[in-house]
């Protein structure tokens, strides 16, 4: 090291430095501010990782007992690391990169990802020269160089902590998933923290299950305090209340009914013989009905009103602290409708181009300069009077917050205005920076304070009754920090808004009201609601499960595994994970437990502080040890014992049965999960041998199905529709059995083919050929107005007669035919197909008509333009053109005109909303546009080259160049590193070291 160092001073040159980021974008916007002495580079995420799969495992370690998991167990769990095959590249360049410096600069993220990282470019580059870490937590000039005079020694605390973590997801994942396979379905996995995150799901949708709906009823009324103007806002003559007791008996509300829908506390009754509560029940609180309402409303009208009560009490709010990744990714997701993957890719964008601080934190503080620079805008824009006395800090009560990290915040010691970077900034990144930006000054600011108004107002009614009503309201006197910011309400939870203001009349007690309206209310309770990204995370944060930095990824794993999906933002469970999570609970409830996988992070805290040892740790888990609480992982024997001990007791027939309910008869229905999907079973009385044992009844269920809508009533729709279907008929043609079925997607009619006759002795065919050779029945997706129950033998008949030929294009000689699809019907000629409006065009449509639709211009997606939408939405944010959803060939979608967006799994064009369309349009721009064909870029391609052969005399460059490409996968990794060099330097003459970097931008991991 000190050779090199001298050598760099004896030539009298200054010091030449490589500085390693993440990601190509970082790259580009640091190499500036460090000047012409430093080249930056990205290593584009990790470069190296354990073992994918067997094939990636190293040959010398192949034979070992535990190869397969990448991780040495028998030895201090000594992980072994491979260098992907996509990386092998970028390691031989940056080699390259660094046999030219004097110095190595790790700056990689500042969290415990980015100092493994960090860690890892280490142990495969394996400098001679001097290593520095360098850290910084925005991209600004200053703060840039700032982290380049201030470097530190990497962190062995925060790599054993994260490589611990990598660790105990490898043991837990490839010990527990391949227990699902031969339990449940093969490709399922079992993550430490993604299959939490799913029984949090799937519980909540138990509960809704179970659920049971109250009904109770109160009154509303419309009083008048007989003083001041009607359109006095801020005193006015009329206002709401409700009646809340009744001879002293507090009305029932819906908070007094339990899931069950009884009264709490009333006396409890077997479920299956449920009564409707009493009048009058537990600890005085009265249930009226419809009836009793009526009654006193009746019985109220005309009667005198007083104002018994009215209590004035001051009303006071405090800012909300900054935004940490938790608390942006739930914000966004309510008041922007982005995912939580949306989230974090713009403000990953965010974050790399300079415009805000790092986005992976749990820390709500904020640095002296952000303070100032937050109240000084404060100041600036809403005056000295609303910002608060005293700079504001935000300190989480939590153990494990990294309180060293900065909360989410503009960058800068000023911060821009979204005014200033609206130029700069795309439509998703200007939303999400205003928010911030909004967030952050705003919790420099003076408290909101205004009074809030209760009133009593008493009457007796004629029937004897004394009753009670109730009104309450506030004023904002002074909005303080909501003139920057106001936090948005989870509209499945509910609530009022912080702005919200319900004025009420100055009233005294002993003022006399008048009843304006009396009108009995009905209410009913309903099942809490389902988990959206935004409450999944906010859950997960309170049950101390998981890290800010990967709810995103958690969600993003549990969706594309098919453990849930979407109904709207909803997250709905599907049958597949009530199955898993079933097996979990019943075999290996440690290891989804919650209270256990939240002392999990302590621990894994407590390595990352140097408090506990890596491998006791991992030892005690993985083999047992006395370390952890009664009945925890170690204490029974380790996770190696747990899965290998009880793999042979699992009933796979039992953890993928999901008992729902008993129908009339007493015969339980239940879910079976199957290999080719969820199916609905139950026992019944066989016909043919009444006093034999009972045999099974089953029904498909549709894959849009939500588990709490599967009910008696529609258990018995299905089962009406058995899985071999309803018999219509027989084919007079072919004497064909016809049948109506229900399949995965949707309805249909098929004919029932007898069976082949066998095969001569002697006659050998592979199963292929025999599926090959097999004839294939004739189906036919029922009509959208169409029903499985009613659907007749001629209906049938008329679906398997398609497709229907219409007749031949006079010009092209192609036949055209109107068919129906699993969309929706249309027309098609050779490779062109174009929608029909209607259904009833199959069977209408003629030749002449048929020719007028394909002489129109194609629509995009195939629509055709007479075709009128679906639904009419409002305007898009982005492009401001109104939205609609149209059925195109491949199902509804969305479009402004400009762009189209197909409507994804759980989005309905009845529910959808305007923010949904939006989003669909924005995650749809997002991609880019639609690649063009292998075979045009083919065609393109070859006319390049016999142009470029046209014009071009000497033709041997390009033969040399192709013979390059060719043979550079020959050349030795000396000459790619020769080659690499060289490209370095002329990259570094031209003083733009991270240019190279633009073509892995695709790729940014980081």
């Amino acid at each position: 090291m000190a050779t090199r160092d001298r050598s760099a001073a004896d030539q009298g040159r200054p010091l030449r430095r490589l500085v390693i980021v993440e990601s190509p974008t970082k790259a580009r916007k640091i190499a500036p501010y460090l000047g012409r002495n430093y080249t930056v580079e990205a290593s584009v995420g990790h470069i190296r990782d354990l073992p994918r799969g067997a094939a990636d495992v190293p040959a010398k370690y192949k034979g070992q007992s535990w190869a397969r998991l990448g991780v040495d167990v028998d030895n201090d769990f000594e992980p072994i690391y491979v260098v992907s095959p996509d990386k092998k590249a970028k390691v031989a360049e940056l080699k390259s990169l660094l046999a030219d410096a004097d110095e190595l600069y790790l700056a990689t993220d500042p969290d415990r990802e980015g100092e493994a990282i960090a860690w890892h470019l280490l142990e495969t580059l394996k400098p001679k020269v001097p290593v520095r870490r360098m850290v910084f937590h925005e991209i600004t000039e200053p703060a840039i160089l700032a982290a380049a005079a201030d470097t530190r020694e990497l962190d062995p605390d925060l790599v054993d902590a994260q490589e611990t973590r990598r660790i105990l997801d490898r043991l837990y994942g490839y010990e527990v998933s391949p227990v699902l396979w031969k339990k449940v379905m093969p490709k399922l996995s079992a993550g430490r923290v993604q299959s939490v995150a799913t029984r949090v799901i799937v519980q909540r949708e138990r509960e809704r299950m179970a659920f049971r709906s109250a009904e109770y009823w109160d009154i509303a009324a419309k009083l008048d305090a007989g003083t001041g103007e009607q359109t006095d806002s801020a005193n006015p003559r009329t206002f709401g209340a409700r009646l809340v007791t009744v001879d002293g008996n507090r009305v029932a509300s819906g908070r007094d009914f339990g899931s069950d829908g009884r009264l709490k506390g009333a006396d409890r009754v077997s479920a299956d013989t449920l009564a409707p509560p009493s009048p009058q029940s537990a600890n005085g609180v009265i249930v009226l009905d419809e009836t009793r309402a009526r009654r006193l409303a009746e019985a109220l009208d005309g009667v005198d009103l007083a104002v018994t009560s009215a209590e004035s009490k001051p009303y006071s709010r405090k800012p909300y602290p900054p935004f940490m990744t938790s608390t942006l990714q739930q914000e966004a997701g309510r008041k922007l409708r982005f995912t939580s993957d949306r989230t974090m890719r713009v403000a990953q964008r965010l974050y790399e181009n300079g415009y805000i601080t790092y986005m992976r934190t749990d820390s709500t503080t904020l640095s002296e300069s952000a303070i100032a620079a937050a109240r000084a805008q404060a100041t600036q824009l809403y005056g000295a009077e609303y910002v608060h006395p005293t700079p504001r800090q935000y300190a989480r009560k939590v153990k494990n917050a990294q309180e060293a990290h900065e909360a989410i915040r503009p960058a800068g010691d000023t911060f821009a205005t979204p005014g200033q970077l609206h130029s700069r900034l795309d439509n998703d990144e200007f939303r999400l920076y205003e928010l911030i930006w909004q967030r952050t000054v705003a919790s420099q600011m003076a408290d909101a304070r205004g009074t809030t108004l209760t009133l009593r107002i008493t009457g007796v009614a004629g029937t004897g009754e004394e009753c009670v009503f109730s009104a309450s309201g506030r004023t904002i006197t002074f909005a303080g920090f909501l003139k920057a910011y106001v936090e948005s309400v989870d509209e499945e939870a509910g609530g009022q808004s912080d702005d919200a203001e319900s004025r009420l009349p100055a009233l005294q007690e002993g003022q006399n009201v008048t009843a304006v309206e009396l009108n009995p209310d009905g209410h009913s309770t309903n099942p809490p609601a389902r988990y959206t990204e935004a409450s999944l995370i906010k859950a997960l944060e309170e049950l101390g499960i998981g890290r800010p930095s990967t709810y995103s990824s958690i969600i993003k794993t549990i969706l594309d595994r098919g453990y849930v999906y979407k109904r709207g933002s909803a997250l709905v469970p599907s049958w597949v994970a009530f199955a898993v999570i079933g097996l979990l609970e019943a075999y290996f409830g440690r290891l989804v437990d919650f209270d256990f996988t939240a002392g999990m992070e302590d621990d894994l805290d407590a390595i990352a502080g140097g408090r506990e040892r890596r491998g006791n740790w991992l030892s005690s888990f993985y083999f047992g040890g006395d370390s952890g609480a009664e009945g925890s992982v170690a204490r029974s024997g380790g996770l190696k014992k747990m899965v290998g001990g009880q793999l042979d007791d699992i009933d796979a027939r039992a953890v993928n049965s999901i008992k729902l309910f008993t129908d009339d008869e007493g015969r339980d229905v239940v879910v079976r999960v199957g290999r080719f999907g969820p199916y609905l079973e139950r026992l019944v009385a066989d016909p043919d041998d009444p006093d034999g044992d009972p045999i099974s009844q089953r029904a498909n269920l549709p894959d849009d199905l939500p588990p709490d809508e599967l009910t008696a009533e529609v258990a018995e729709k299905l089962f009406a529709t058995p899985q071999e279907g309803r018999r219509l008929g027989v084919d007079p043609e072919t004497g064909h059995e016809i049948v109506a079925k229900e399949g995965r997607f949707g309805p249909y009619v098929t004919e029932i083919l007898p069976e082949p006759e066998p095969e001569p002795e002697g006659t050998k065919k592979t199963a292929a050929a025999k599926k090959a050779a097999a004839p294939k029945p004739r189906t036919g997706s029922l009509f959208k107005s169409m029903d499985l129950s009613t659907v007749t033998l001629e209906d049938a008949l008329k679906l398997l007669s398609l497709p229907r030929v219409v007749g031949v294009d006079p010009v092209s000689g192609e036949e055209i035919t109107a068919q129906n699809g699993r969309y929706g019907p249309y027309l098609k000629k050779g490779t062109d197909s174009r929608s029909l409006a209607s259904e009833d065009q199959i069977f209408s449509v003629t030749l002449d008509e048929a020719l007028k639709i394909y002489a129109e211009p194609k629509r995009r997606g195939g629509q055709s333009a007479s075709t009128a939408p679906l639904r009419e939405l409002g305007a898009d944010p982005v492009s401001g053109k109104p939205m609609v959803i149209k059925d195109g060939r491949f199902g509804p979608y969305v479009t402004d005109g400009e762009t189209n967006a197909s409507l994804r799994k759980g989005d309905e064009v009845e529910s959808i909303t305007d923010e949904r369309a939006a989003e669909l349009l924005a995650d749809r721009r997002a991609r880019g546009p639609v690649k063009k064909t292998a075979k045009k870029t083919t065609a393109k391609k070859t006319t390049a080259k016999k142009t470029a052969a046209k014009k071009t005399t000497a033709k041997k460059t390009p033969a040399k160049t192709t013979a390059a490409k060719k043979t550079a996968a020959k050349k030795t990794t000396a000459a790619k590193a020769s080659a690499t060099k060289a490209a370095a330097e002329k990259t570094a003459a031209k003083k733009s070291p991270a240019k190279k970097a633009s073509a892995n931008s695709s790729a940014e991991t980081s």
